[in-house]
């Protein structure tokens, strides 16, 4: 019986070496002796430039306001899309900014804050509409075929596409699976004490009493 003890240890030991080894090489379908997923959400971003040119006041006319509409609907601008301005260096345009604003908003989209870094300069006169769209997906979900049987114990090369891809379908913004929202560095003691506030204030409401009620009732 020891010896049978024995035995099973130093083949655990020895599984136990062969998985460390294994995990040395490139996670792959065929190397995985970990529980993560081989099949990760890949993110894509296009970004959609269009140019407009602004009148004598600040603003976008209506003729280039129309075309900035026909733009976005020949690219199906839709939620989670987003939609910035790149103004010329030196020269911000609030109402053009606001011209903008209103013909988004007839897509249901607000301007971001800030718009990708790209290649160009706006010229002076003019205003870039910037159109960013991101999509996730899983590429070679679901992978139900092994491509080969390897002696050590892995990980099916399925193993998480199922989650992956649900998560790559349903997220809103696709960028957040790379860097995520950025938090806040203040916080407000007002709003983080509110809750407490509300429950220490409040009264219970078994101390209102039960509600009176009549059993008889109003026949004719």
């Amino acid at each position: 019986m020891q010896r049978l003890t024995t035995l099973a240890a130093v083949a655990a030991l020895a599984l136990g070496a062969g998985g460390c080894a294994s995990s040395s090489g490139a996670l792959s379908a065929v190397n995985n002796p970990s529980l993560s997923s081989v099949h990760q959400p890949i993110v894509q971003r296009t970004d959609f430039v269009l140019d407009l040119a602004t009148g004598g006041g600040g603003g976008v006319p209506e003729s280039e306001l129309d075309r900035l509409d026909a733009w976005l609907a020949s690219i199906d601008v839709r939620y989670g899309d987003r939609i910035s301005i790149d103004e010329p260096r030196g020269y911000p345009m609030p109402r053009a900014r606001a011209d903008v604003a209103r013909v988004a908003a007839g897509y249901g989209l607000l301007l971001s804050d800030d718009a990708p870094l790209l290649n160009g300069v706006v010229p002076p006169g003019s205003i870039r509409v910037i159109a960013t769209r991101a999509t996730a997906s899983v590429p070679g979900c679901p992978q139900w075929d092994e491509d080969q049987i390897v002696p050590t114990v892995n990980t099916s090369p399925n193993y998480g596409c199922a989650t992956n891809s649900n998560l790559a379908a349903m997220i809103a913004n696709p960028e957040d699976l790379i860097h995520g929202q950025d938090g806040t560095t203040t916080g407000s003691a007002t709003t983080a004490g509110r809750a407490i506030r509300t429950y220490r204030e409040r009264q219970p409401s078994g101390r209102q009493g039960l509600p009176a009620t009549s059993t008889t009732g109003n026949n004719q």
